[in-house]
């Protein structure tokens, strides 16, 4: 941000700054003033008067009219990367007067972009008015900022000023998640296939017997869960979740964020941490997230907030299970004999390393997508 820009936006903040129509009226008043000033011409004056009475009337409205404007903020839903963020204030006029030519500014963090003005033509009296702003999620993460500015040149446009309004936000981005068709690591860990066909066409085909809850229903549900009897008595459509049936085996997927990692290594080692813990709940064993900082998590929501959160090097506050087998991801090419029997490394390492897998483990080496990377055949254990 240049030095005028800064300059602007200190006055606006604290007074008001003119507008490119409030410059050229104090330039044109002055020129009047002068020639006045010179040929003592009374008309002059009162011309010069008027333009210098009609820029304090501009630079006093303002201000007045942000003064009784109420802003509340609305809670901005998680999303992935790649996806919108929406942003959302709503403004209410509890004034008997319109409020008109009004923009928000959120102050986002740079990582976010740059911040989208929210036009605002008018709020009528005693209405209020919804503020929406978009932003592309490029990178995971768990955002925060103090608040935004409310600005306007209203009613005369010839000066700007802008109000901060303290509404601390939080946006949480979640990681992308891969739609992985396949995955040996996983599969590996399920039971022989008989066992797993049943389990699969137990869930798919049930109607009745493992009913865990009712819930109201969504669009995309099958039909086939929805139970009749008590859509018919609250007169909204009821669908029953069913038991979920694990295989009876449990895993860890472990993110090492206590080693160093490369940025952009770490950040596929989020994605594949996200995708192998959700295609795992689809293959229905029992599953959890480690990390240094959160030790063993479970839960979807639970899940995606630790990873949005995370960063590599944390200082570690939690030993890695001893008992349960580990999906370990790594970037220490150095291997971990504390890890519990049965595990599997994965190591990432820089692309175009020659660096050759050992027992038990699967190299992740960024020259190809990670769904492809994640999909290769792991060795026997």
């Amino acid at each position: 941000m240049g030095r005028r820009k800064r300059w602007q936006i200190w006055l606006e903040s604290r007074w008001v700054s003119p507008a490119f129509g409030g410059g050229v009226l104090l330039a044109i008043g002055l020129c009047f003033f002068g020639a006045a000033t010179n040929t003592m011409a009374g008309w002059l004056y009162v011309i010069s008067g008027l333009m210098f009475a009609l820029l304090g009337l501009g630079a006093i409205l303002p201000g007045r009219s942000l003064r009784d404007l109420k802003v509340e903020r609305q809670q901005i839903p998680p999303v992935s990367v790649g996806d919108l963020l929406r942003v959302e204030v709503r403004i209410t006029n509890p004034t008997t007067k319109p409020k008109m030519w009004l923009q928000c500014l959120e102050a986002i963090p740079p990582t976010l972009g740059t911040p989208n003005p929210m036009g605002i033509e008018i709020i009528p009296p005693q209405k209020t008015y919804n503020a929406t702003s978009h932003y592309r999620a490029t990178r995971r993460g768990l955002y925060r900022w103090p608040g935004l500015f409310v600005r306007t040149a209203s009613p005369l446009g010839l000066f700007w000023c802008r109000r901060w309004r303290s509404l601390p936000a939080q946006a949480i981005v979640y990681p992308q998640i891969l739609p992985l068709r396949r995955c040996p690591l996983i599969d590996s860990l399920q039971h022989d296939e008989q066992v797993q066909w049943q389990r699969e066409h137990r869930y798919e085909a049930a109607t009745e017997g493992i009913t865990k809850a009712l819930r109201p229903y969504r669009f995309g549900d099958p039909t086939r869960l929805i139970h009749w009897r008590t859509s018919a008595r609250f007169g909204t459509l009821q669908v029953r979740e069913l038991e979920i049936l694990t295989s009876g085996r449990e895993m860890i997927i472990g993110l090492d964020t206590a080693a160093p990692w490369l940025p952009e290594q770490f950040e596929d080692a989020v994605t594949a941490a996200a995708s192998l813990y959700f295609y795992a709940s689809r293959a229905q064993l029992g599953v959890r997230l480690w990390t240094a900082s959160t030790g063993a998590v479970q839960g979807n929501r639970v899940v995606l907030e630790t990873l949005a959160a995370t960063e590599y090097a944390e200082t570690p506050s939690h030993e890695p299970p001893r008992q349960t087998p580990l999906l370990w991801l790594t970037a220490n090419p150095q291997p971990n004999t504390q890890l519990p029997q049965g595990s599997l490394t994965l190591l990432f390492v820089p692309e175009g390393s020659t660096a050759q897998a050992r027992e038990a483990q699967l190299l992740i080496r960024g020259d190809r997508p990670l769904t492809e990377e994640l999909s290769q055949a792991m060795p026997r254990i």
